[in-house]
């Protein structure tokens, strides 16, 4: 087994782990507000907001190394259209996907303070709800048009 073969299948690793705690991530929260239930929606915040910074984070970091020493081992340069494409799409779900971190420990915070004052979920929350969702679109996106790219390698 060789190197390149080892950071391939952790660059590969990595992006079924971005994909798989989005998608499941967004999955479960939308089933959670949907439920209108506090305490639901605040154990599953909790945990989203755990899994986020768990496994999220961790292969967000990891991908930038392996792609750069993959880039290095094949000689793809980084001016590749393909390349430049991905880094600034990479760079846009960044953007998208911090803020969607902060508003997640922000609604499972206000949705403790619901359940823990036997109150409805305040309009804050709510408002963060529809944000974050729209967050994730172009967020999400950017990073199934980078598994493209990386399968694909189009010269544009």
């Amino acid at each position: 087994m060789t190197v390149y073969f080892i950071l391939k299948f952790l660059h590969i690793l990595g992006a079924i782990v971005i994909l798989g705690t989005g998608s499941g991530i967004a999955f479960f929260m939308l089933m959670a507000h949907r439920s209108g239930d506090a305490a639901f929606i605040a154990a599953t915040a909790g945990t989203v907001v755990i899994a986020d910074l768990l496994f999220t984070a961790s292969a967000v970091i990891l991908q930038p190394f392996t792609g750069g020493f993959l880039m290095q081992m094949s000689s793809t340069g980084t001016t590749e259209p393909w390349i430049v494409a991905s880094l600034i799409l990479y760079a846009v779900a960044g953007l998208f996907w911090l803020p969607v971190v902060f508003m997640q420990v922000e609604m499972r915070n206000l949705a403790r303070q619901a359940v823990a004052d036997h109150a409805p979920l305040p309009p804050r929350y709510h408002t963060l709800f529809r944000r974050w969702f729209w967050f994730g679109v172009p967020g999400f996106g950017s990073v199934i048009v980078i598994l493209w790219l990386m399968i694909a390698k189009p010269s544009f």
